[in-house]
């Protein structure tokens, strides 16, 4: 294995948690988890509604991923935190395949949590692969 590298992005707001927006070994990159903030302005509120963060966050991952020269076509997997889960599933996931293309969807998993960061409805993290 390579040795790992820590990715603090120039222009970027810190990461709520004390980590790096992004970590890579041997060509797999992991995000941090990202919500509805806004990048430019993360002190603002979050957005009403599950679509508009599901929206912030997922253009949010595909902003660091832009960071880092990859994008979304690079993501394998992604793991999506829900704190309203029955309530949002079905609007979070057609918001969610507007942003991904049919043929290349990255594997899933998408759960329930009783809280997140800043009373956010839902985070999304992911696994990229470079080349």
């Amino acid at each position: 294995m390579t040795d790992p590298i820590f990715h603090l992005l120039p222009g970027f707001p810190a990461s709520m948690s004390p980590s790096s927006h992004a970590a890579e070994a041997d060509g797999f990159v992991f995000l941090t988890g990202q919500f509805g903030r806004d990048l430019d302005r993360p002190d603002d509120p979050l957005p009403d509604g599950i679509a508009a963060q599901t929206d912030r966050a997922l253009s949010n991952m595909a902003r660091v991923l832009g960071g880092l020269g990859l994008g979304l076509w690079n993501v394998l997997s992604v793991r999506v935190f829900l704190t309203r889960f029955r309530q949002d599933y079905d609007e979070m996931n057609l918001v969610y395949a507007r942003h991904f293309t049919d043929g290349a969807r990255p594997v899933r998993t998408c759960v329930g949590v009783t809280d997140l960061v800043r009373g956010a409805l839902i985070e999304i993290d992911c696994v990229a692969k470079r080349g």
